[in-house]
Order: structure tokens, then sequence, then C-alpha cells
């Protein structure tokens, strides 16, 4: 499969798009399902902006790293606040950002340096 073939495409947005929408759901949800393994929240986080960093790069690969890193972190930050409802019976806690931010960074840059080193 040729990957490069979803590179900004209306596909590769509506699978960001549709990933960045299951992420907010499963943090908004008052009691998400059980994932197999049973992963940690953190790790649960890491995966999920992980995944989001490398979709963004494919859905919007002429947006500098600095601003996907900026957007990702900025929406791992909003449903932080978000959990913060009440009615949501959620915990809101800032490490959960930063293992946000520091997943979809470590993301973004590898791909950044590995697009780098191919040109």
């Amino acid at each position: 499969m040729n990957i490069h073939r979803f590179l900004g495409t209306r596909g590769g947005k509506a699978l960001f798009w549709a990933a960045a929408l299951f992420a907010l759901v499963m943090a908004l949800l008052p009691h998400p399902p059980e994932v197999p393994g049973e992963p940690s929240d953190k790790v649960q986080h890491i995966v999920a902006f992980a995944v989001l960093g490398l979709l963004g790069r494919l859905a919007y690969p002429r947006v500098a790293t600095t601003r996907l890193i900026a957007a990702l972190s900025l929406y791992g930050a909003m449903i932080e606040i978000a959990q913060l409802i009440p009615a949501l019976r959620r915990d809101s806690d800032p490490v959960d950002w930063l293992a946000d931010t520091v997943a979809c960074t470590l993301v973004l840059v590898a791909l950044h340096w590995w697009r780098l080193r191919k040109t």
C-alpha cells in the first residue's frame, strides 16, 4: 500500500477528523469501554495522540510541523478542560495533556526528520 496516495487527500483528512472525533468521544464518555489489555490512561493518551500526529501529517502535509504540534496540543488541552464538566464524571489531569503533547511532538518531529532525510 502506497501511503503517499493519502497525502493531503479528502480521504486522508476524513480519516484524521474521524480519529480526532473518536478520541474526543472516548475522552468525554462518562464510562468509556475497556480497552483490551487494560493499558493505563497515560498509554491510551500517548497512543491516541501519536496516531493523531501521524494522521495529521498525512492529512495536512504542507502545514508546518510546529503548527500541527500546537494544534494537537491545544486539542488535548481542550479535552482536559472539557473533562472538568462535573456531569461527565471524568477526571481532568494536566499530565494527560503533557502526554498528548509529547506523543504528537515525537511522531511529528520524527516524520519531519524522515522527510528531510529523503530529500
